[in-house]
């Protein structure tokens, strides 16, 4: 995959008070380290800075670690369909199969992320990647509202995604991941062919496991 994108890695102040590279994405950043044959372009960045009104997406496989990331990463405006799900599954009778209620956990989702979308200000959304038309409509609103939309892809292997599946206690059908690995190749062979974002996006960053671990935080500031 190309690496486009402005060379907007800068030396700044991380959370342990040391001089740590900081992204600031414009165009495609492929920041894969741990891929044979991959040439890292520098150091990992330790962060994400976005402008205080941008929109993030976060998209992989299931079990790439994107729930991971954002908690670990993001302390604000967050909209996370994994964490819709944990609460039903809370409520609901421990011996009750997920598929029973995904649709009530869906809805509520797409609830809350018009809710937020609505409202303003920064926002990180969970994609799903096998729906496409959702990152669609976020791009037309952001679009609407004047507001930039970023793309962050977690590019993990399949056996590595079926392996966090397993470290949640989660699994996913062999149908769904099926269209989730279908929607995530044909998103990295988008990037791949044009070397840039994703129509509609300001920027796009791919990270395997190695570089999501290298992040510290995403934050957004403002301009």
């Amino acid at each position: 995959m190309p690496r486009a994108g402005s060379a907007a890695a800068v030396r700044a102040a991380g959370p342990s008070g040391l001089s740590e590279p900081v992204l600031r994405p414009r165009g495609l950043h492929d920041q894969r380290r741990d891929r044979p044959g991959q040439v890292p372009a520098g150091p990992a960045p330790a962060a994400l800075h976005y402008r205080a009104d941008d929109l993030l997406v976060v998209s992989g496989l299931p079990g790439s670690g994107k729930s991971t990331l954002m908690r670990r990463c993001i302390t604000a405006g967050l909209v996370d369909s994994q964490q819709v799900r944990e609460e039903y599954a809370a409520r609901l009778p421990g011996w009750l199969p997920y598929f029973v209620y995904r649709p009530l956990v869906r809805a509520a989702h797409y609830r809350r992320l018009r809710r937020a979308v609505l409202d303003g200000g920064p926002l990180a959304v969970h994609d799903c990647g096998a729906l496409p038309w959702v990152r669609r409509w976020l791009v037309r609103a952001a679009a609407r509202q004047g507001r930039r939309v970023h793309l962050i892809l977690l590019d993990a292997a399949a056996g590595e995604a079926r392996d966090g599946q397993h470290a949640r206690g989660q699994r996913v059908s062999a149908y769904a991941f099926a269209r989730h690995r279908e929607s995530a190749r044909r998103l990295r062979r988008r990037l791949a062919g044009t070397g840039e974002p994703p129509a509609g996006c300001a920027s796009a960053v791919v990270l395997d496991r190695a570089g999501a671990r290298a992040l510290r935080e995403i934050v957004f500031v403002a301009s």
